[in-house]
């Protein structure tokens, strides 16, 4: 987690930074492959200088941002987990759980869409 020290110690509300530190360590063991990085403040992971997904905090909600092509594919399983979602990224509540199977599909669907992505962006 030393990529993101700096980013979770900069969050004020202990549960906020309980919950982050928690998907973000779930993420790194699950899917070790994946290098962590900081970018426009927000903790991403990413495979062979492409982005796979990315999370930013809001005052209601966690969001999760694996780009407009996965939410496309997986828009019926978000909301089905009880998430709103916009083209670009999807929020989980403060107190909601977290659907760490429908994370799971999602981040391994990025990983082999984006197999021999040359770009960082889609």
């Amino acid at each position: 987690m030393d990529a993101f020290n700096e980013f979770l110690t900069k969050i004020d509300h202990p549960s906020q930074r309980e919950r982050i530190e928690e998907v973000l360590s779930w993420i790194s063991e699950t899917f070790p492959q994946l290098n962590k990085e900081i970018k426009w403040n927000q903790p991403m992971f990413i495979d062979h200088g492409t982005y796979i997904i990315g999370f930013s905090l809001a005052k209601q909600h966690l969001a999760v941002a694996p780009e407009g092509v996965t939410i496309a594919k997986f828009s019926e399983q978000i909301s089905k987990a009880g998430y709103t979602h916009t083209k670009q990224l999807f929020r989980i509540g403060w107190e909601q759980p977290v659907d760490y199977n429908l994370l799971k599909e999602i981040i391994q669907f990025n990983i082999e869409d984006k197999a021999d992505a040359t770009k960082f962006w889609r």
